[in-house]
């Protein structure tokens, strides 16, 4: 990810002063994840994993309410066969729990969050949010969808969304 964006982890933006956040089983994925260490290797520079410590500290009932509803929702994904790991159940209960929206592009797991209420946003839709709060500009999103274009790592229905969300066709 080209460095357009400078870590933006529990800055709260926009108006309903929405805060970035991510849980510590991601970490926990990422280092047992080759593929994921070659292809984000800027997750471990100093900045940003210092950036991430201790985004959420849920209290010992939240943390119990938590545990609880990663059962149900994992129950749920399986009998539905939806194909999400642990780590996004974990992302789904904490938002569940904590009444806070999850940002995923994931078809899957945007599926499990609607079954539950728990409100989503795909990344563009985070970007456009970012644009209007003023913390980001067009230009910067351009050079992030770009390196997705290059990498061959765009989300699902990208173009289409793309166009909706920003009323102009994504970059090449």
């Amino acid at each position: 990810m080209p460095r357009a964006f400078d870590p933006f982890l529990k800055t709260p933006f926009g108006r309903e002063k929405l805060c970035l956040g991510v849980i510590e089983e991601l970490d926990k994925e990422y280092e047992k994840s080759p593929t994921l260490k070659n292809k984000f290797f800027w997750v471990r520079q100093k900045e940003y994993s210092d950036n991430r410590k201790n985004c959420f500290s849920p209290n010992p009932r939240q943390r119990s309410e938590i545990n609880h509803a990663f059962f149900f929702i994992r129950e749920f994904a399986r009998d539905s066969q939806f194909s999400v790991s642990g780590v996004d159940i974990i992302g789904l209960t904490y938002a569940y729990v904590l009444k806070i929206p999850v940002v995923t592009d994931d078809s899957d797991m945007l599926e499990v969050a609607k079954e539950f209420k728990i409100k989503t946003h795909k990344t563009l839709e985070l970007m456009k949010l970012m644009i209007d709060s003023g913390l980001v500009n067009m230009k910067q999103i351009r050079s992030i969808v770009s390196y997705w274009t290059y990498q061959n790592d765009t989300p699902k229905s990208f173009q289409k969304d793309f166009k909706r969300i920003f009323s102009e066709y994504p970059p090449k």
